[in-house]
């Protein structure tokens, strides 16, 4: 294959044009590489370099102009709109920023294309005072400021352009339109040719220079089309170089170079829908090692991006083995995971509060660039103020507060949280700060930690050029001001790879490929939304004074995407194209016009393919785990300390979550409980009873007694919910409905007591709380078992002693019944509170602490209509009657079941087998 550059430049030695007297002006900064490179493969003599410009440098040369970068220029369009609009209708600088953007964008699109400027803002305004036309005389306000912007447009314009001129600089527009002006003066002085190659889309302005250059004499000009797409009246592809062979003069008199046939040949393309952005990095990574199978070097093998967010996941996705790449595109410093840590700040910072949210707390605190920041000899220090915020239920907290949670490092926790106080250089420095001290001690091991210090380098940058545009400028008032320039500079600065530019495989995105040839391409993302990017308008230039104005819209910006995509086809041997099937991808699921493009044509044999991520085929039976000899060893010491009832009722419903739980140790995780959990609910109401009720054990329970109860009710809920709830707040919101929910439930329970005492029945209290334990002996276990637990109430009502279980949730009377004995141990659902009961019932029987028989039950907080839930042995499931007496037969069936369960818990020969969850 011999490349568009190289063509040309054989071209122009057949011609004997000496070439270090020529001016070459390419589309972009990236082919001049290429260009370079080739020209010392065709050259046998020693020779200076030719000047190789992009049309922008060559146009900014001609202009006399220096660009000024984006963000300055913000500042300086923000300087006009204060000078000419009144003080009363001033927006503050993020506000206005908002809608900046897309005026600069309007004022570069009207000078590049040279609109009268005048008409054109006559017109703009002349049309949004029609829009609002009305009989009445009075405006509203917000119409006369509507009418008022689009009035001072021009006035914007104007004082906006000359300050520029007077200081010899400009926006990349200005500096085109400058250019024009002095096209003359340019071609009377110059003598060299100047070549132009590989360009298709030209604004009014490079086309007039081009144009101006060539009826001169002092240039050539070599576009890179192929017929198909130029004899094609309607192909995009050639939608602008069929309008420059028909328009410009000078082709009336001279060939149109060049008019190629390459996109005819023999091609291999394949078009493969992928699931979302990662599935197509890992194919990617896929297809790259089977390429190296048969072209080893990856030599003229490219990969185009379509979205730049794919970049770090191709990188990622790159197999071992390819040595030589080179990555053309830069990083969006957004993509970066360093952004993230100064975007929490500004998040935290610029909200007025003088707490800041234990979520945002530990964010930032756990950010991977800050972790060297507290490492410890004995671990790391934010971990420990996490772990505090977490124990201690401390959802919001002062920077003072924070400030005392840290030893160590109070300085770190003062940069990163004490208030900016709404001043932008006290947020620079602080940041600047901050990145000083994690290079400081990254700098320990340079070697290691390379691309995080290039990356706090770039950061580094960045907040001294937003230094520097403050103390200029002087414009950035608050936070919110800076976090909207800081967020424009990420989207604008790139981190820049090095790389072999002319070895191996090349990456880059759609706009680098200009002019570039690769015998094997991979195109990603080539979806609707993408590639083309669609109808996205963002111009306060209404789409009809567009095309009155020969100025682009969205169908010339999707002709410009159609030119590339085709040219990378053009002369490539393999060419594989893929797209996101994924439907509910915000850019995604629906292929490329492209693609259908592709299959009406009819010109090649397109392989289609869909293909999903390879998923392997796990065994879809239930986990097992073995009892080795550690395991059993660590149930003899549990069975030594103690079966609790929940614990063996956690067994029944699933045997892994024991194992888990009481051989591994594994602990549930707690986060901050930002409102009451239920469990905590559940403490403070059996503490608040166990306060009321403890006293009186051994006594028989008065009315008096009761009512004196309900006059303690509040502090006694208050001081339990402080001491389970920790520093959490429960004055307000969600927490107070729960913190009086808890006193409800407590009042009616005690409102219960009373009536039943007014109706002449006598309660007498015999345990409250009790914890006990007693020795189990079980045939085939050569260790002590124990079975221990805390029975919520002991009484004795009417003469019948009854053990009770207190539950804060709702629980139905079907819950603690029984037909056969042997399913007790079977279905958690059903029958883990009758087994919790009658374990308390046991125990206490065991104990000689009660004497049979007796009731056991639940009394259920949210049911309490339904009072005291008694345990019942029932005949059948249908009978409606039951026995809720419990007698030494029912303890002994009970015990079989126990025994059974803990026997099967401590055999070694039965693995914990994961229960299927319903």
């Amino acid at each position: 294959m011999e490349s568009f550059i190289k063509s040309v430049l054989l071209d122009l030695k057949r011609k004997g044009l000496d070439l270090d007297n020529l001016v070459f002006i390419l589309p972009s900064k990236r082919a001049g590489t290429f260009l370079k490179h080739h020209i010392s493969e065709i050259t046998d003599y020693t020779m200076f370099l030719p000047q190789i410009l992009s049309i922008e440098e060559f146009v900014e040369n001609l202009s006399g102009l220096k660009t000024i970068p984006n963000p300055e220029l913000l500042f300086k369009l923000f300087k006009t709109y204060k000078a000419l609009t009144p003080s009363d209708r001033q927006e503050s600088f993020d506000q206005f920023s908002k809608w900046a953007q897309i005026l600069l964008q309007d004022f570069n699109e009207i000078d590049r294309y040279l609109i009268d400027q005048g008409k054109i803002f006559d017109y703009l305004n002349a049309i949004k005072t029609l829009d609002h036309w009305s009989l009445e005389d009075n405006q509203t306000d917000l119409i006369k400021n509507h009418l008022n912007f689009w009035n001072q447009l021009k006035a914007y314009y104007i004082k906006y352009t000359d300050d520029f001129l007077s200081h010899k600089q400009g926006y990349q527009g200005l500096i085109y339109r400058e250019a024009t002006e002095n096209l003359e003066p340019y071609i009377e002085t110059s003598t060299k040719t100047h070549v132009f190659l590989g360009f298709n889309a030209l604004n009014t302005s490079e086309s007039l220079i081009i144009q101006g250059l060539l009826e001169n004499y002092l240039a050539l000009i070599y576009w890179d089309i192929d017929k198909i797409f130029i004899e094609d009246p309607i192909h995009d592809a050639g939608l602008f170089t069929r309008s420059h062979k028909t328009k410009w003069n000078y082709f009336k008199k001279n060939p149109f170079n060049w008019i190629t046939s390459n996109y005819s040949e023999n091609k291999h393309i394949e078009v493969i829908g992928i699931p979302k952005l990662v599935g197509q990095a890992k194919y990617i990574g896929h297809l790259l090692r089977q390429l190296k199978k048969q072209n080893p070097q990856l030599s003229s093998t490219a990969v185009v991006l379509g979205e730049e967010n794919l970049l770090i996941p191709v990188l990622n996705s790159i197999p071992e083995e390819i040595e030589r790449l080179n990555v053309t595109m830069g990083l969006p410093l957004k993509l970066i995971p360093l952004a993230s840590l100064f975007q929490q700040l500004f998040s935290i910072h610029k909200t007025k509060s003088d707490v800041i949210y234990h979520v945002d707390i530990v964010n930032i605190l756990s950010h991977p660039a800050l972790y060297v920041l507290f490492d410890l000899d004995d671990g790391n220090e934010a971990t420990h103020i996490i772990n505090h915020i977490q124990n201690n239920n401390l959802i919001y907290l002062s920077s003072k507060e924070l400030e005392g949670l840290a030893i160590h490092n109070k300085n770190v926790i003062n940069l990163l949280f004490q208030s900016w106080d709404n001043k932008p250089t006290k947020a620079i420095a602080s940041c600047l700060e901050i990145i000083l001290l994690v290079k400081e001690q990254l700098n320990t091991d340079k070697t290691k930690h390379q691309l995080e210090l290039e990356y706090l380098y770039r950061f580094y940058k960045l907040f001294n050029n937003l230094s520097d545009l403050n103390s200029t400028y002087d414009y950035l008032v608050s936070i919110n001001a800076l976090n909207t320039v800081f967020n424009e500079l990420l989207s604008s600065e790139t981190l820049d790879f090095k790389g072999e530019p002319l070895e191996g495989l090349q990456i880059m995105g759609m706009l680098e490929s200009r002019v570039l040839d690769f015998e094997t391409v991979i195109i990603s993302s080539v979806n609707e939304g993408i590639l083309p990017s669609g109808k996205t308008n963002n111009s306060f230039i209404p789409f009809d004074v567009k095309i009155e104005n020969n100025l682009p819209t969205f169908k010339e910006k999707d002709a410009v995407y159609t030119y590339h995509f085709y040219r990378l086809l053009q002369r490539a041997k393999n060419v594989y194209i893929l797209y996101n099937t994924e439907v509910d991808a915000l850019k995604g699921g629906e292929k490329s016009r492209f693609i259908t493009q592709l299959e009406i044509e009819g010109i090649h044999d397109i392989k289609h393919t869909i293909v999903a991520p390879e998923i392997p085929n796990y065994d879809a039976s239930l986990e097992h785990i073995s009892k080795t000899p550690l395991v059993i060893e660590q149930l003899k010491k549990v069975a030594t300390k103690g079966f609790s009832p929940s614990s063996l009722t956690n067994y029944i419903r699933n045997p892994l979550d024991f194992y888990f739980e009481k051989i591994l140790g594994v602990k549930q995780f707690e986060d901050v409980e930002e409102h009451i959990a239920a469990n905590t609910l559940g403490s403070v109401i059996h503490n608040t009873l166990e306060d009321f009720y403890k006293p009186f054990e051994g006594h028989y329970i008065k009315i008096e007694d009761l009512k004196n109860f309900k006059t303690k009710v509040k502090s006694t809920v208050t001081k339990h919910f402080k001491d389970l709830y920790k520093e959490g707040d429960f004055t307000k919101g969600k927490n107070l409905i729960i913190f009086e929910i808890a006193q409800r439930y407590i009042v009616n329970f005690i409102n219960t007591e009373i009536e039943s005492l007014r109706e002449g029945k006598e309660l007498k209290i015999i345990a409250i709380e009790a914890d006990e334990n007693i020795e189990i002996d079980i045939e085939g276990l050569d260790f002590p078992v124990k079975l221990k637990g805390k029975v919520d109430r002991i009484d004795q009502l009417n003469g019948i002693i009854r053990v009770i279980d207190y539950k804060s949730g709702k629980v139905e009377q079907s819950k603690v019944e029984i037909v056969n004995w042997e399913d007790l141990t079977t279905d958690y659902d059903k029958y883990s509170k009758s087994f919790q009961i009658l374990c308390y019932a046991y125990m206490m029987h065991k104990l000689k602490k009660i004497e049979l028989p007796i009731e056991a039950g639940i009394i259920s907080f949210k049911n309490l209509n339904n009072g005291f839930l008694k345990f019942g042995k029932k005949d059948s499931p249908k009978s409606r009657k039951k026995n809720p007496n419990i007698t030494e037969e029912t303890l002994d069936n009970f015990e079989i079941e126990l025994k059974k369960l803990i026997l099967e818990i401590c055999n070694p020969n039965i693995d914990f087998i994961e229960k299927e969850l319903k």
